[in-house]
């Protein structure tokens, strides 16, 4: 299915037919071939696409050697529909100067419209080597080369678009597009390859955890492991799974599962030290934590953590001495937040008034800014949802403590 947006291509039209009009402006003394071109690109920028095909056929007549004038014609009879006719005076600039920019581009657009999905990819190919900077042109490249089966070289050239324009919506909408059907192409051929294979399972659970349907992952995450019982990080997911439903005893049992597997995993000790202080038990927690932390010293969250153990531990300098150092991270999420909080608590118990008042104004205003962005969010959502009767509200998941940061 072609996903042409047709204001993408229009202003195209206008940038391209802009940079022809100065480049001929820029030569001098104006001409009456000269004026009568510049009459068809201010009437093709007005709209009037009959009366630029007009002047643009009149220049052509007067000049057929005149590169520039075959452009836009074929220009207007893009815009118009007459894809054949487009690709015949787009194909006739290329041959009268073959690095005119934009031609190929454009070229490439007609013959995709015509279905000639070959023709239209070398021609783009060739705009993407003769203007390699030009982002557009990268990004029509990825369009096209799915439907000439060219599934990989789509996501690459979306890619580069990408770093050429990180901030362009109709760029990032194919190229994750592009990366999707791979993915999709991928897993087809993994489940005619082999339907009972674990990864088979992993790929329905995690698409099945996506979906926030925690039982049917839970499931395939046992499937997964009944095949692949050593597996590194089946267990971890599977106990992050039963985390979600409130199975926490069942979380723990998969997270030991793991580290008998992996005795390095850093996310199983960290998430068994989380579930071990809220759960009061805070001498195992601490071990957990500090062992992640021994493995990975940038965890921010386990110091957090870990300062909540030492709390139920009754030692307070140890604790906020953790929570200080959450601060001083500035992660800015919830955790951040939080240990504010946690330290105006200390700092009151400790007679350390303004250090007390100072944390806690800390933790006020960041939590106005995230009652704020939530607002934000929400607000967004809301208008997303007034547009579109299929874009219906998530279900809401279950509060989990945030993953370790690498």
């Amino acid at each position: 299915m072609k996903l042409v947006p047709p204001h993408s291509v229009a202003r195209l039209v206008a940038l391209v037919a802009l940079i022809v009009t100065v480049s001929i402006s820029a030569s001098g003394q104006e001409s009456g071939i000269e004026s009568k071109f510049r009459d068809g690109t201010e009437a093709m920028r007005n709209g009037s696409l009959a009366q630029a095909a007009t002047d643009f056929q009149a220049v052509i007549r007067s000049s057929p050697r005149f590169a520039e004038a075959y452009l836009n014609l074929g220009l207007v009879r893009e815009q118009q529909g007459r894809y054949e006719d487009a690709s015949k005076a787009l194909q006739q600039a290329i041959k009268l100067k073959p690095t005119l920019r934009g031609a190929n581009l454009f070229l490439g657009l007609a013959h995709y419209r015509l279905n000639h999905y070959e023709p239209a990819i070398a021609a783009l190919r060739r705009e993407t080597k003769q203007n390699p900077s030009d982002a557009k042109a990268w990004m029509w490249l990825g369009v096209v080369a799915p439907d000439a089966e060219h599934p990989e070289e789509a996501a690459a050239a979306l890619d580069k678009a990408a770093k050429l324009a990180p901030q362009d919506v109709d760029i990032l909408y194919h190229r994750g597009r592009a990366h999707m059907l791979i993915s999709k192409e991928s897993y087809q051929h993994m489940f005619k390859a082999d339907p009972n294979s674990w990864r088979v399972h992993l790929v329905l659970a995690q698409a099945n955890a996506e979906a926030d349907r925690d039982t049917d992952a839970i499931a395939e995450y046992q499937a997964a492991i009944k095949l692949a019982p050593q597996e590194p990080g089946l267990h971890e997911n599977l106990g992050s799974e039963f985390w979600k439903v409130s199975k926490f005893e069942d979380a723990q049992t998969a997270y030991r599962q793991e580290l008998e597997i992996d005795p390095n995993s850093v996310v199983a000790l960290y998430k068994l030290g989380v579930l071990n202080v809220l759960g009061s038990r805070a001498s195992d927690g601490k071990h957990f934590l500090e062992e992640a932390l021994r493995r990975d010293p940038t965890l921010n969250n386990a110091y957090y953590y870990l300062g909540r153990a030492e709390l139920q531990l009754n030692h307070p300098e140890a604790a906020l001495a953790n929570f200080e150092r959450v601060a001083k991270a500035d992660s800015g999420d919830e955790i951040t937040r939080q240990a504010y909080y946690q330290m105006a608590q200390l700092y009151r118990q400790m007679h350390r008034t303004e250090e007390a008042r100072k944390a806690l104004a800390t933790f006020q205003k960041l939590k106005e800014e995230a009652d704020l962005h939530q607002q934000e969010l929400l607000e967004r959502k809301r208008q997303r949802l007034s547009q579109s009767v299929e874009d219906l509200p998530s279900p809401t998941k279950k509060e989990e403590p945030v993953e370790p940061r690498n």
